[in-house]
């Protein structure tokens, strides 16, 4: 049967790991909801998510039980006790430094809305990207980032800068007080306790790609060879 947690079963750590898959599944009971879906098994959501059935059921367990036997899980309640857990029922103010073109691509980037973020402010250090306009949020110097974090109670700061900026840039944010930063930067950040980092690096995924394609075209060398 469908329970609450109780207040022990709330102040329950979740493993990283589990954190890191909940958005996985949000987005997989979202797509489940859209198609018209009510009601799904574990193996069902499991699959959606591409995760096996048992991690899944473990990963469910720390939120609480919200499953029926023989009947599963309401899709829309759990999209929302999941959504809940990660915090995307309320809207989160997000302010973007750097606007070249990565950054204007997650300036129009719809997905933030859907979600739950809501762009506050596009920032960027460079007078000729101020006079631009991207996805109907003005450009604005980056100079105005501690009054628009006072202003909007900004906590997540996205850096999308060349690497010899992102520091300094992470800097500010965090003397500012936003305590939570989405590096796309490459290179490392260095920041005090209390500020959590997530670092987004398109060359190193797609190095990563690279060494399993190449894994994989020695073995039909080898294949061919034999």
């Amino acid at each position: 049967m469908t329970s609450a947690r109780t207040p022990h079963e709330t102040a329950r750590e979740i493993p990283e790991a589990t954190v890191a898959r909940l958005p996985v599944y949000l987005r997989a009971l979202s797509t489940l909801a859209d198609s018209g879906t009510t009601t799904c098994s574990s193996e069902a959501l499991a699959q959606a998510a591409g995760v096996n059935s048992a991690k899944l059921r473990k990963d469910l367990s720390y939120l609480g039980s919200y499953g029926t036997r023989g009947v599963g899980y309401d899709v829309d309640y759990l999209r929302y006790q999941i959504a809940r857990e990660i915090g995307v029922t309320q809207d989160w103010p997000v302010v973007i430094v750097g606007i070249g073109n990565l950054g204007h691509a997650l300036a129009n980037f719809s997905g933030f809305r859907s979600r739950g973020f809501r762009v506050v402010a596009l920032l960027d250090a460079d007078p000729r990207r101020q006079a631009e306009v991207v996805a109907g949020v003005d450009v604005r110097p980056f100079d105005h980032l501690e009054a628009i974090v006072a202003e909007h109670g900004v906590a997540i700061g996205v850096i999308a800068t060349p690497a010899a900026a992102a520091q300094d840039v992470a800097d500010r944010m965090v003397e500012a007080g936003i305590t939570s930063i989405l590096n796309f930067a490459p290179t490392v950040l260095s920041v005090g306790e209390g500020v959590d980092v997530r670092k987004v690096d398109l060359s190193i995924e797609l190095q990563i790609l690279a060494y399993h394609e190449q894994r994989k075209n020695g073995a039909l060398g080898e294949e061919d060879a034999s």
